[in-house]
């Protein structure tokens, strides 16, 4: 650690710039980000100036899948990692793509938050209060999926934009109720805003929810040491195999697909789904097994996810 803070450049210089969108949450994630960097280097906040940029997916007014899913959030944050503007980009890890640019890695994500969705309603109090035939305001189809197989009833409208445009779109009624994630309101200390929160067991979330990554140019080895000390090993197993899981899928926002790994003493219990939109067919796994390195988990997230896809055949078409 100590030869990697001799070797950084002077205060505020493009080198040590935090790349972030700019939506509140993002932004969030990019301040704790800066203020873990200045607690473990010892270094003012002022070394770690951060930027706010837009990208593709803050500008898309329709839904996101007619676009092409997933790095939509990021390509410009990486571009600019690419080209030196920027030292490390801040990303929610669900709105990361499973294959990314081969200059690029994330050598560090922090401790994973709440990991369960939030349901939101001002007219009722859980899912089960629903009347038939409420109307659900989401761009998640995994989660509409999900819905659709535990209540056939509903119905579903787009619902786009960060956490304070869609309750400002609930509170003026237009749907009856939305999900978003717990680990972004409380984030915002919005958790009062949460009227029930989705057990896992009822509904999985998407792969990598609840978690923040730093991403860099490979060839940043000053910032890869000085990041070293934020990566949560326990969190990185999870996301590791939940997101091979989406990637032995091919998943995107177009195919609605869950999984969590959850880490303890040395094993990790996996559970992945794959869910037809209309939620009539659904696909699971559950396993639990040793798991103490990124690449078992890897091996673990992947194998499942073929199984899958090999069981699923031609009944579920993948990224129509």
């Amino acid at each position: 650690m100590q030869d990697a803070l001799e070797n950084i450049t002077p205060l505020n210089t493009t080198p040590l710039k935090i790349g972030t969108r700019g939506s509140p949450l993002a932004l969030y994630q990019a301040n704790l980000v800066q203020r873990l960097l200045s607690e473990s280097t010892g270094r003012p906040l002022q070394d770690f100036p951060i930027e706010v940029m837009q990208t593709t997916g803050d500008v898309i007014q329709g839904d996101l899948k007619d676009f092409g899913g997933k790095g939509l959030f990021t390509k410009e944050l990486e571009a600019a990692l690419l080209e030196g503007r920027i030292a490390i980009a801040v990303h929610s890890m669900k709105d990361v793509a499973t294959t990314g640019h081969e200059d690029l890695i994330i050598p560090a994500v922090l401790e994973r938050a709440d990991v369960r969705d939030a349901f939101i309603s001002r007219k009722f109090t859980s899912l089960d209060d629903l009347p038939r035939g409420a109307l659900i305001g989401s761009a998640s189809i995994r989660r509409r999926a999900q819905l659709s197989a535990l209540r056939p009833d509903l119905k579903f409208c787009l619902l786009r934009g960060n956490v304070g445009t869609r309750l400002r779109k609930l509170e003026d009624g237009v749907c009856d109720a939305t999900m978003l994630a717990c680990a972004g309101l409380r984030r915002l200390e919005a958790a009062h805003e949460i009227t029930q929160a989705i057990d896992v067991d009822v509904m999985l979330p998407a792969p990598a929810q609840g978690t923040i990554g730093i991403e860099l140019r490979k060839d940043n080895t000053v910032m890869r040491e000085l990041l070293a000390p934020l990566n949560h090993a326990q969190t990185e197993l999870a996301i590791t195999a939940e997101r091979a899981f989406l990637k032995a899928l091919d998943g995107s926002c177009r195919t609605p697909i869950a999984a969590l790994a959850q880490v303890d003493k040395g094993k990790m219990r996996f559970r992945g789904q794959v869910i037809a939109k209309d939620g009539t067919l659904q696909f699971a796994r559950d396993v639990t097994q040793v798991c103490t390195a990124p690449p078992q988990a890897y091996e673990l997230g992947f194998a499942l996810g073929q199984s899958v896809r090999d069981e699923i055949g031609d009944q579920i078409i993948f990224d129509d």
